[in-house]
Order: structure tokens, then sequence, then C-alpha cells
């Protein structure tokens, strides 16, 4: 038999092997990479099609080809497995992942102790379910197989050779620097994370966060933290619920008999007069990976003027009134 000559019954041998194995362990064993140009799409996974033609060689010709033995373009790889009726087709990029969908992959990692998980393993399949829900990309930029079990997998064995104790085990794949910025996030601050990326999870379960409205990119960047841009979304939102802030400030009143900073007593009235009567921002005082999605209490709330409600937001973890009130008074 020469090159290419191949049958269906070994090319399905093949997509059995890299179930088997998983994607990555499959390529590494034969040395190919991910594809680029072509894609083999059978039960709805995708698989790479140079890789899967060169396998499949083994099955009927009794030796895999190498990755430099034949090119993966239509004339080669992508055309032997067309004539075998195989839905071969050009991948279209998937967006790139965004720093809260690391946060669950990273969580799940460090949840079965760094170990791999494979496409079938349910857990991968529950994440990715999770991930297709996150309103971070829209429908138009995503891919057939956005955020699939598959591409869950490989980002998985990404976030893996990331972790300083892979050093000489794996070989290192395609992560990226967010990779390595989220990994280290977990790292520094497990608890922290892992509590993060749990309240994302209960929030898609439920539908909390998909009903929260868009927030523009600048101001999220003002509330940015290592849990994540939906949660800081979730925060801004609760902090912004004007039935919340009417009733916090009639409560404030009640209390002080007038509406100071709980941080440095700025009042926007005894400064402006009347065109500051009423004005002052309000903080939910409650962690982002502590916050749940019960029912705001106004003791979940201060309020602050706009200069001790930014420099709250300023560090990482967000510093407490009264972290910033002993900043201020030193």
């Amino acid at each position: 038999m020469k090159i290419g000559e191949l049958t269906r019954d070994a090319v399905l041998e093949a997509l059995a092997e890299c179930d088997r194995l998983g994607t990555a362990e499959f390529l590494k064993t034969y040395g190919f990479k991910p594809a680029v140009k072509y894609v083999l799409v059978h039960e709805g996974k995708e698989y790479d099609s140079k890789a899967i033609a060169g396998v499949a060689h083994w099955y009927c010709q009794g030796r895999a080809l190498t990755s430099d033995e034949f090119s993966g373009g239509k004339a080669a790889a992508a055309g032997w497995l067309l004539k075998l009726g195989f839905d071969v087709r050009t991948p279209k990029r998937n967006p790139d992942w965004v720093w809260d969908e690391l946060v669950l992959a990273c969580a799940l990692l460090a949840e079965n102790g760094w170990a791999q998980l494979d496409a079938g393993d349910k857990q991968v399949v529950e994440l990715s379910r999770l991930l297709q829900k996150l309103p971070f990309h829209d429908k138009a930029t995503r891919g057939d197989t956005f955020r699939n079990a598959n591409g869950v997998a490989r980002k998985i064995v990404d976030i893996r050779t990331c972790h300083p104790d892979n050093i000489g085990r794996l070989t290192r794949t395609n992560g990226n620097r967010l990779d390595y910025e989220v990994l280290a996030a977990f790292l520094a601050a497990p608890a922290r994370m892992a509590a993060a990326a749990a309240r994302i999870k209960a929030g898609l379960r439920s539908g909390e966060l998909l009903k929260l409205p868009k927030a523009p990119l600048e101001e999220l960047e003002e509330y940015s933290a290592p849990e994540g841009r939906i949660l800081a979304r979730r925060h801004l939102y609760r902090e912004r619920n004007q039935s919340l802030r009417e009733r916090k400030l009639a409560e404030v009143l009640g209390e002080r008999g007038h509406l100071g900073c709980a941080v440095c007593d700025f009042d926007f009235e005894a400064k402006y007069g009347a065109h500051g009567a009423g004005y002052i921002e309000c903080h939910h005082v409650v962690p982002l990976h502590v916050a749940g999605e019960g029912e705001t209490r106004l003791s979940d709330l201060a309020l602050v003027c706009a200069n001790c409600h930014r420099m709250v937001h300023r560090t990482n973890p967000w510093l407490t009134i009264d972290e910033l009130r002993a900043l201020l008074a030193r």
C-alpha cells in the first residue's frame, strides 16, 4: 500500500485511540502539533486531521507516518479523509480565553490535585457547559467547537505545563501569559480563588449572573480583581441599586444626621451646598469571593466619597473601610 491509502476502519481506530489518550497525549505520543488548516469533525468532536491520518496508517499499513512525512494540506491528509467520506473542514478560530474562564479551569485543576483531566471526564464536560454560558463572547465570534470538552481539556494541559511543579515532566504547550497570571493568583491565594470560582459556578447555574446589565469596560477595570470581571460586574450592580442606595442614605441620615463619608467624613452638602445635597457613593463591603446570591442587606453597604471609593478598589484584595480609615489616619 502507498502513503495515503487509508481505510475508513483504520481512521475510526485512530479516532478511538485519540479519545482514549486524550488529544494532548495523542499528539505528543505521535509527534504532531495541533491542526491549523483542517480538522476532522466526527460525532460532534474535532480532531487534528493530519495526526489522525498519520496514525491511521499504523492501523492499516503497520507504520504510523511522522509529521514531516507529508503535508497537512488539502491534497494530503485532508484529501485522504474526504475521499473516505469524513467531515473535514477549516476550523473557525474561537476567541481567546478570558480571565474568568481561566479561573474556572484553574479551579477544576486545583480540585483534582493538578492532575490531567481528559475530554471525556464528567467534570470537564460540565465545565464546558458552564463556559458556554459566560456572557463574554458574542455568538458570532464562536466557532462550532467553542469551549467544547476537547478545547477545555487542551487548556487544562496548557495550565498544567505552567505549574512550577511541572519542571521537566510535561512538554510545554501553547499556554500564554494570562494562563501564568491566573495560575499565579491561585498559587498565591488558593482559598480565595477557589471561593471565587465557586461563586461564579453557582451564579451561572442559578442564572443570577446572566441577568446582570453590562457595565462599561473602563468601569470594570477600576473594579478589577483576581476573582474576575463577572463578579466585579455583580458587585458594581449591587452598589448602584437605587432602592438599596436610598434606604442606606435614609439609615445613615437617621443615625448621623448627615451623609458623611464612612472613611474621611467628607460631606458633599457641607462642601458644595444644595448642589451636593444627597450625593455620595455606595460601596458594597462584602468581598467578591464571599458575596453570595442572597439579598443584599443594608449592613453590606457603606457610604463613601468618590476618592475613598477609588482608594478602596485600588489594590487586590480591596481594602476594607477600617483599613482605609487607618491608612488615612497615618
